[in-house]
């Protein structure tokens, strides 16, 4: 395996010592122990990706040599990354558990980021093994328990495609009480009910001399060949490139044919088969076991098994579980092209390094190519907004863009909510691309869990917003970002403000209490006042809560709606304690213009602290500030004549799509 660039921590060299006992009824012997220390991510924008992306080519030059016939030895793990790169320091253990394949290179297009963040090991289960289900479990199980036992306070990840999720969930259901995180892709949980469970008998009944290329097999290359070759002409390339790019998928195609034709021979796809079948009846038997933390990616192209709809089952069945959806993508999902998977353990915030997820140093900022590829979907609404930037310099002077803003942290940035909370669109962006400041929002903890579900959107439509940053606002998490020196974004009129009644425009609902400025003068943070105006030239509120609480169907729920998610201000009364989830009916305007005013800094030390007549102060100051600056705008921007869409677009047509227009003096 030296050719492939990978080390292997053998069966010899891996599992060396005392026996012990499974409950399943089979010894096990202990795995190999590391150790490593904890370090923290900078919480700047920073590009951490290698420049070298593998491909699914790479894939088959690295399985034609994992795949040996004649290999009939145990199954065994690997380290897919080069001895001189060490593993991030404190990242926790990632055990990679393979398909039906077995060979265990289903993370290489992913293995440089993934170990930047873990400790990767992979499993190799060679083509002539056979190994039974629950020898398998057995020996996944023995480094688990190892590793736990040497690192008690550290999750183990299990990323498992198909029969590897079925290891997974086996593993996590005989150790409920051993911190695990479950990656699972289109498991083999769906076996029952995938046209391959009548495979079995036609393979018996085929003539022995008959060498099959099975349609069913041949689907696992990521697109298809046919349906690549066909994309090639689509896409309108000049001939010379469509014919070279065809060739090489024919190439592709000839190559996984043989490997394909080595790894599935007619004995070895019989036992392949009695295998998923033992998984699946096992793993489904066992789904109210499992106590583990569950993502599901599930293919909606799969054309081995039936993910699309196991992905929901699974949610369903699973305690603690949550799903993605990849619509266009097939069975091996990490090996096809726009599938990374350190983007969707950021999105998800599947990430942890301790038994409790630290939203500061367990979190790592977008690269530049997740940044863009996040915020690509808001170009368009960027376009249209046409958002204006003002902040303010330490000697009062307000200037255009963020250049006012204070470089270094903790600076809380307080204003006011806009309507549906539009704010979130433009302002993360806008400091990541002129300030290369990450923002960590304050945001309401149901973009994060839910109580139940239902009505509410599910979590995965705020992937882009965890993603840069957002954290479940509480009083911990402010203290903790805040001793981080964090920029933190802070709306204290929460939903109440953003889900606001007619009339309500730029009217701050803001408890009484001074909630953050304490929080703030224990560190010394600066405090900037702002605004978001604008609001009113989109979206006109024509049903709010008031008119739809008077039917009483909607009334009862709005209260189911609410109790879905987690309680934000329940203890307040007024209308600064009603945090109630409604959508607003609302009508759209001819567009205007977002304009978004910080102003000067307010300081903040050991007298706020100690006084707390003082915090009120400095709060009173704070929410004055933020009215000012919104009266201020309000006014001046009747004097902006690219206010109206139309003498914006214009003006991007004379001067270029990426040009800054014009606003009003200040």
């Amino acid at each position: 395996m030296a050719a492939t660039g990978f080390h292997t921590l053998s069966a010899v060299g891996l599992f060396n010592g005392e026996k012990h006992k499974h409950p399943l009824g089979v010894t096990l012997p202990p795995a190999r122990r590391f150790s490593a220390s904890v370090t923290v991510f900078s919480s700047r924008l920073v590009d951490y990706e290698q420049p070298f992306v593998k491909s699914f080519w790479n894939y088959l030059e690295a399985a034609k040599d994992f795949i040996r016939p004649e290999d009939n030895g145990p199954s065994r793990w690997f380290s897919p990354l080069e001895r001189s790169k060490d593993p991030c320091h404190g990242a926790p253990l990632l055990l990679f558990l393979p398909g039906i394949d077995g060979n265990g290179l289903g993370l290489i297009r992913q293995h440089q980021k993934l170990g930047q963040m873990f400790d990767i090991w992979c499993l190799h289960i060679p083509a002539s093994n056979r190994s039974s289900f629950t020898d398998l479990v057995a020996m996944v199980e023995s480094t688990v328990k190892s590793e736990n036992q040497r690192s008690p306070e550290k999750p183990i990840y299990l990323v498992g495609e198909s029969l590897g999720a079925c290891i997974a969930l086996a593993v996590a259901a005989c150790n409920p009480d051993i911190d695990l995180v479950l990656i699972l892709s289109n498991p083999a949980t769906s076996f029952g009910h995938s046209s391959l469970q009548h495979l079995a008998p036609l393979v018996k009944a085929l003539p022995d001399q008959l060498n099959l290329a099975f349609p069913s097999v041949l689907s696992l290359i990521p697109g298809g060949p046919l349906k690549r070759m066909v994309a090639h002409w689509v896409r309108g390339l000049p001939e010379t490139e469509t014919a070279a790019n065809i060739f090489q998928d024919l190439v592709i195609t000839s190559t996984l044919t043989s490997i394909l034709a080595d790894t599935f021979r007619r004995e070895t796809l019989l036992w392949k088969l009695k295998l998923l079948d033992a998984a699946a009846i096992f793993a489904n038997a066992h789904l109210h076991l499992v106590q583990a933390q569950t993502l599901i990616l599930s293919s909606g192209n799969d054309q081995i098994l039936p993910s699309k709809y196991e992905g929901k089952r699974l949610r369903k069945k699973l305690l603690k579980c949550e799903v993605r959806s990849f619509k266009d993508n097939g069975h091996c999902l990490f090996l096809e092209d726009g599938i990374d998977l350190v983007s969707i353990i950021k999105a998800t915030s599947f990430y942890r390094r301790g038994s409790r997820q630290d939203y500061v140093s367990d979190y790592i900022p977008p690269t530049i190519s997740e940044f863009n590829k996040s915020y690509g979907i808001n170009r368009l609404l960027e376009v249209i907004m046409g958002p204006v930037f003002l902040s303010t310099t330490e000697d009062g002077k307000v200037v255009r863009g963020l250049g006012g803003i204070p470089s270094e942290g903790p600076v809380l940035l307080v204003g006011n909510h806009m309507l549906l909370a539009s704010d979130k669109i433009s302002l993360p962006g806008q400091f990541v691309h002129e300030r290369n400041i990450n923002l960590r929002p304050l945001v309401h903890p149901m973009m994060f869990s839910r109580l139940r579900d239902g009505l509410l959107p599910d979590v995965s439509v705020y992937d882009m917003l965890r993603m840069m940053g957002s954290v479940p606002i509480s009083g911990t998490h402010l203290h903790n970002l805040l001793s981080a020196k964090s920029h933190i974004l802070l709306f204290p009129g929460g939903i109440r403000e953003a889900l606001h009644r007619k009339g309500e425009e730029y009217k701050l609902m803001w408890p009484e209490k001074a909630e953050f400025v304490r929080a703030a003068a224990k560190f010394g943070a600066k405090i900037v006042p702002f605004c978001g105006v604008g609001e009113d030239d989109f979206l006109k509120v024509v049903v709010d809560y008031n008119d739809q609480i008077k039917v009483p169907l909607v009334k009862e729920v709005l209260k189911r709606v609410t109790a879905e998610g987690p309680e934000v201000r329940g203890s307040l009364e007024g209308e600064e304690g009603n945090q109630d989830f409604h959508m607003p009916g609302v009508i759209p305007k001819c567009p205007g213009r977002y304009y978004y005013y910080f102003g000067k800094e307010i300081k903040t030390g050991a007298e706020e602290l100690r006084d707390r007549d003082k915090a009120k102060e400095v709060y009173a100051d704070v929410k004055k500030e933020v009215e000012r600056c919104i009266k201020f705008v309000k006014q001046r921007r009747e004097e902006d004549p690219y206010r109206p869409l139309l003498p914006r677009l214009k003006y991007h047509l004379q001067h270029g799509l990426l040009s800054q227009v014009p606003t009003f003096h200040f």
